[in-house]
């Protein structure tokens, strides 16, 4: 009988711990950030002084330089489990004529494709937005 119990008793604690290095390996992930993975992240800019509409491929954690603006989208995903998909990105966007060092970002937060509108990029040249994630 004390034998039976145990090897219950080591049972959970494997399952246990099995959890925990799951868990923390996850979070890892979640933190430090994981490969890309080969996703590409498309977006949509939109000069409004010269009214020219560009499009953008840009592979997650890259860097890349328009006009004045360096765009790297850190993650991209799409939902999988609605009938109208959302494609949401987190991007990170410097403007490099501004010369105040103490905002780094002019945009870093998570955008949506579905509407632009509820965390906007507020900029007097450009608007950003995105159209879809590549895998």
């Amino acid at each position: 009988m004390l034998y039976k119990k145990n090897i219950k008793a080591g049972r959970i604690k494997i399952y246990f711990i099995n959890l925990i290095i799951l868990i923390t390996l996850n979070f890892t992930t979640t933190v430090f950030g994981s490969t890309n993975n080969g996703k590409i992240v498309v977006i949509k800019i939109l000069d409004k002084v010269n009214s020219k509409n560009s499009t953008l491929r840009i592979n997650i954690g890259e860097e890349i330089k328009f006009n004045d603006l360096l765009i790297r989208p850190m993650k991209c995903r799409n939902s999988e489990f609605d009938d109208d998909p959302e494609i949401t990105a987190y991007l990170q966007v410097k403007d490099l004529t501004l010369t105040n060092k103490d905002k780094v970002f002019i945009f870093n937060d998570w955008t949506f494709s579905s509407s632009p509108s509820l965390k906007p990029f507020d900029h007097p040249i450009y608007d950003i937005w995105l159209t879809k994630c590549i895998d």
